[in-house]
């Protein structure tokens, strides 16, 4: 068999090189979406248009995992948990319990995210998770149920996962309860809107009040009267009057010299005085 090198040869591997890559893509496409969370994974208990929006406050936090290790007794537990995701790879939990004593054991499911109720506020969020593994000796073997109060803290971006307690002394409805922060449930700030003061206000008025004063006076003395110069000055001659007043009351109340200064001493000079003519006025005596 003869195998051909012609140019028709070459579109050929193209195109089989095109549709390996386009598989490729699909495949970590297909990959993403299945590792990926999304507050979609969870399935509601009543679903209904509200607890989608509060669940929906979730979604930043859907990709991550939260772990956390407490001691009770002789034993020492790992919690897992995730928001609507595989908490520890386990399908279908959303919160799992693992003994750190026997690895091996098998993880205790707290909590699926197939049966998931939601209550929501302004800054905080309570996840239940339902349907866990059954208790073997308390709450009549009842399955157990995760409780996760989800709170705002500007400071933190992702809190750490803290366990509050585990309510299995009662015959029924026990519980585990944790508590979570996390910035992504804060409300956007508010900003106050800015508001005037009566001064501002006042201030503002005399302002166009006095802008008006002078460029009405400005142009009335310019185009009625025909005034030039500074006479163009709206009631020019009563403003230096007042500026003239104003320059005289501040020296007389901040000048530091005497108001009155007292006479000084002259000395008589040594230049000999010019006598003129002598006058007489013998002629004015009556004869």
């Amino acid at each position: 068999m003869k195998v051909s090198n012609g140019p028709k040869a070459v579109p050929v591997l193209v195109w089989t090189v095109a549709v390996q890559l386009v598989l490729c893509g699909s495949w970590v496409y297909a990959s993403d979406n299945t590792t990926s969370g999304s507050t979609d994974s969870c399935k509601l208990v009543s679903d209904s248009v509200s607890e989608r929006k509060v669940l929906s406050r979730l979604e930043s936090l859907t990709k991550e995992s939260f772990t956390m290790d407490t001691t009770g007794g002789d034993e020492t537990y790992t919690y897992v948990f995730r928001i609507c995701g595989d908490a520890g790879g386990v399908q279908g939990a959303g919160l799992i319990q693992r003994s750190k004593k026997d690895i091996k054991k098998k993880p205790t499911i707290i909590g699926m995210y197939n049966s998931t109720q939601v209550i929501g506020g302004s800054d905080w969020v309570i996840l239940i998770y339902r349907n866990g593994d059954r208790y073997i000796k308390h709450c009549s073997n009842e399955m157990r149920r995760a409780i996760v109060m989800i709170s705002c803290n500007r400071k933190v971006d992702m809190g750490v996962l803290e366990v509050v307690l585990e309510d299995r002394d009662r015959g029924q409805d026990c519980f585990y309860l944790f508590e979570l922060e996390a910035s992504a449930l804060c409300p956007a700030p508010i900003l106050e809107q800015p508001h005037l003061s009566t001064g501002s206000v006042i201030l503002i008025i005399g302002l166009c009040l006095l802008a008006v004063y002078l460029i009405g006076g400005f142009l009335y003395q310019r185009l009625v009267v025909g005034a030039k110069g500074m006479e163009q000055f709206p009631n020019h001659a009563f403003w230096v009057e007042v500026g003239n007043l104003t320059a005289d009351g501040c020296d007389f109340v901040c000048r530091s010299r005497n108001r009155e200064e007292p006479p000084t001493y002259r000395g008589v000079t040594s230049d000999p005085l010019e006598e003129g003519p002598e006058e007489r006025d013998d002629h004015l005596l009556p004869m």
